[in-house]
């Protein structure tokens, strides 16, 4: 059977439905990523079924592409340069974000009757956040205030600082279970983080001094691909972190490499590409379903994550001497939440199979609804703090 006809009428559907997407949120306060996910929704098995096996069947292989580019592209961002001045508020508002997340969550469900062990763990994947949706948010808008530029790098650590979270509250309660399986869970964390900026260093060195010398002071797409999706590659093959690998790797290349201005700008023309494909396909992914399931158990986290965002953003802020706005906006800002969450739950499903029926339902459904709303608030949060 020739596939070449529905491949192509897809993904030219897609960009066409991207450009769509472009055209309204300029037009409405919803942004691009948001109007993607529903065109998604439409297009997919619940309602019109248009899109074929092939695409949802291999939707992992786009997100991982996608993931590596943005990873890439935020770290970087990370320059010496941009991070002068605010690197300690950068550092306190991520980190206290997410503890203070960990903690209102944790607490709330307490309250709410839910076992310790279901609470903390819900409790660490409620730190996650989408960086790719907040990326797309903030590429789409271009605003040149400090608040955007912070924003980047906050998620940035954000990513780090929830696996470390989530590592840590594993381990604990496997290690309270007596089977000893905490020593294991702590070791899965430091192969997966500390191998992912292992990779990040060893192809982001050599990465510095090679690129831009094809083409005098400019790096090109083939280089910035090829980087791009080795990183990927090889991180997946070693089962690290690959969005945190390519973050490394930016953020190396971007401090080391002097004889270019910014590396790789090329691939931000590509890199769009793939974010519309992908966040059709997410939505096309969504189990509406899931939200009919989670119930008030659902409600209590959203609610509870929501309260802990802002909390955690406003004390982070406020210990690092943020001004109003940044205190006032950030934790919105950091509402979206993905794909990191529900592999976050698949983990804790597999190590703690007694709370599966419970936290799968609740971490899917809330991620559907955090997916559509919370690229809303960042950019609200945005709007407004770099009014």
């Amino acid at each position: 059977m020739n596939i070449a006809p529905s491949f192509l009428l897809t993904v030219g559907g897609f960009l066409l439905l991207g450009l769509l997407a472009s055209t309204i949120a300029q037009r409405t306060i919803l942004p691009r990523v948001t109007i993607l996910l529903l065109f998604g929704v439409v297009v997919g098995g619940d309602c019109l079924d248009l899109v074929p096996p092939l695409f949802s069947e291999h939707f992992d292989v786009v997100a991982d592409i996608t993931l590596v580019m943005i990873g890439f592209l935020i770290g970087g961002k990370l320059t010496i340069e941009s991070v002068r001045g605010s690197a300690l508020t950068v550092f306190w508002i991520s980190l206290i974000g997410a503890v203070v997340t960990v903690t209102v969550v944790g607490l709330s469900l307490r309250l709410y009757g839910v076992s310790f062990e279901l609470a903390l763990m819900l409790g660490c994947i409620a730190a996650a956040t989408a960086p790719a949706a907040v990326y797309d948010v903030v590429a789409q808008f271009h605003p040149q205030g400090k608040f955007a530029k912070r924003l980047l790098s906050i998620v940035a650590l954000d990513d780090i600082w929830g696996l470390v979270l989530f590592g840590l509250g594993l381990a604990y309660l496997k290690s309270t279970a007596g089977d000893g399986g905490g020593i294991m869970v702590l070791a899965n964390v430091v192969h997966d983080l500390g191998g992912a900026l292992i990779l990040g260093l060893l192809l982001g060195l050599p990465g510095a001094y090679l690129t831009g010398r094809a083409k005098e002071g400019q790096p090109i797409l083939s280089e910035a691909l090829g980087l791009v999706l080795v990183c990927g590659g090889i991180a997946l093959w070693f089962e690290v972190s690959h969005l945190i690998a390519a973050m490394t790797m930016g953020c190396v290349i971007a401090n080391k490499a002097k004889h270019h201005k910014y590396p790789f700008h090329a691939l931000e023309g590509v890199e769009s590409i793939f974010l519309v494909i992908f966040f059709v396909l997410a939505g096309v992914s969504l189990d509406l379903g899931a939200l009919q399931d989670v119930g008030l158990l659902g409600a209590a986290y959203v609610l509870a994550r929501t309260a802990g965002k802002c909390l955690g953003g406003w004390a982070g802020g406020y210990v690092a001497g943020a001004d109003t706005l940044t205190k006032r906006w950030i934790g919105p800002a950091m509402l979206p939440q993905a794909g990191v969450a529900i592999g976050m739950a698949l983990v804790a499903s597999a190590e703690l199979p007694e709370y599966k029926h419970v936290m799968l339902p609740v971490v899917i459904g809330s991620t559907v609804l955090f997916e559509i709303v919370g690229p809303i608030a960042t950019r609200v949060a945005v709007r407004r703090a770099d009014a």
